[in-house]
């Protein structure tokens, strides 16, 4: 792998002027992909350990993919939701089978699927519970989108400023505590949702056991739980979903990211009543479960299941997790915890070098995520090896040894 250096990102040129300024990107134009690697366009080699953000779950333009898409382009790309398509509902029923849930409605993001699933949410409280009941109980530190209900749904007020005034509906509880969940539960109340693990805040775990209690407090008080396993969900954890690690299902779950493998999908999936509650006319997407984004995401799910990537992802992550647990040891004083379930996995510091340190893993030929200014975050793609994983380990150990 050749290695960048911090002269050369500098010497970088974009050429978006004519492109919305709402990203911080990295000084590098990425051009090629494949496996657990990326190449920039002046050749150089990156082993790519963000994932497009968990996107390219099955590695870059994976062969089985990359066939499926062409295939697909060459027969019928799109077709309105107006009429039937052959792929859709094979698509949903695998992903019922593997979340356990009954029916599925197709959009393009993460946030289009929590979309779905708060209109779920309201209609339903509303048909069941009676015309006041439309509150849905979200955790501080989550994040669900960036639609106004999405971003209010995100119990983070630095997302939230700048676009108020936002939706009424939503209710925010501190995350772990038992008691004010149980307080904030009321005749209001149509649903809690969570993320099992709170990726965009740094990897953040929620205990079995709290899952457990959520699902037993949703059920004594008669509400809908929805799971938003946007970015935890298709194998990251070990499991299909990363709920399924503490035995508990929701009524509702959401998927995106590494569904389709970078063609643009989102799925809300739901079971019981709540999955017969939208009809015609309720909601829609002009682009969800087209034929080219279904090709994708069933290949997607054939490379997961073919390649035993659920079962790669849980032992990868562990030695991975462990060698971050080394540093820990080693480096005491610069690194508070290492964190992570499967290959969803976080670096939190003890100082606020996260940055200097993704910048100068880039310099080496490494991508990750700063998570503000004290946590790196590891999303990459499943087929990643242990020694690739060992790379990094290593060379996040010189870059801290230099800042000790």
């Amino acid at each position: 792998m050749s290695n960048p250096t911090a002269d050369d990102a500098t010497a970088f040129q974009p050429n978006d002027s004519c492109v919305m300024g709402t990203y911080g990107r990295q000084p590098v134009k990425l051009v090629r992909g494949q496996g657990a690697r990326v190449w920039d366009d002046r050749g150089r080699e990156y082993l790519d350990l963000l994932a497009g953000i968990a996107v390219c779950g099955v590695g870059h333009c994976h062969p089985h993919v990359v066939k499926a898409i062409a295939d697909q382009a060459a027969s019928l790309m799109h077709v309105s939701n107006h009429f039937h398509n052959t792929l859709q509902p094979v698509l949903a029923e695998r992903l019922c089978a593997l979340t356990g849930m009954d029916r599925a409605f197709f959009g393009n993001s993460g946030a289009e699927a929590n979309e779905c699933a708060i209109k779920i949410a309201r209609k339903w409280g509303k048909a069941q519970r009676g015309a006041d009941c439309f509150e849905i109980v979200t955790f501080t530190g989550s994040f669900h989108g960036r639609t106004l209900a999405t971003v209010t749904a995100t119990a983070q007020p630095k997302y939230q400023a700048p676009f108020a005034p936002l939706p009424p509906g939503f209710v925010y509880v501190e995350l772990g505590d038992v008691a004010a969940l149980d307080n904030a539960i009321g005749e209001q109340t149509c649903a809690v949702m969570i993320e099992p693990i709170q990726g965009e805040s740094g990897i953040r775990i929620v205990p079995p056991d709290y899952l457990r209690l959520i699902r037993a407090l949703c059920d004594e008080a008669g509400v809908l739980l929805i799971f938003d396993e946007v970015q935890s969900g298709m194998g990251r954890t070990g499991s299909f979903l990363a709920s399924q690690h503490a035995g508990v299902t929701g009524d509702i779950v959401t998927l995106a990211k590494s569904v389709a493998s970078g063609v643009p999908m989102g799925v809300c999936l739901a079971r019981g009543d709540a999955a017969t509650t939208l009809v015609p006319g309720d909601h829609g997407s002009t682009f969800g479960g087209q034929p080219l984004a279904c090709a994708s995401a069933l290949a997607t799910l054939d490379v997961i299941e073919s390649e035993g990537l659920m079962e790669h992802a849980a032992v990868v992550g562990r030695q991975f997790l462990n060698g971050l647990e080394g540093l820990r040891e080693r480096f005491p004083t610069l690194i508070a915890e290492a964190r992570g379930v499967g290959l969803m996995v976080a670096l939190e510091l003890s100082v606020p070098e996260a940055r200097r340190l993704q910048r100068g893993l880039l310099d080496r030929g490494v991508i990750v995520n700063a998570v503000g200014d004290t946590i790196l975050r590891f999303l990459p793609p499943l087929v990643i090896t242990a020694e690739e994983c060992a790379q990094v380990v290593d060379t996040l150990g010189e870059l801290l040894a230099e800042i000790e």
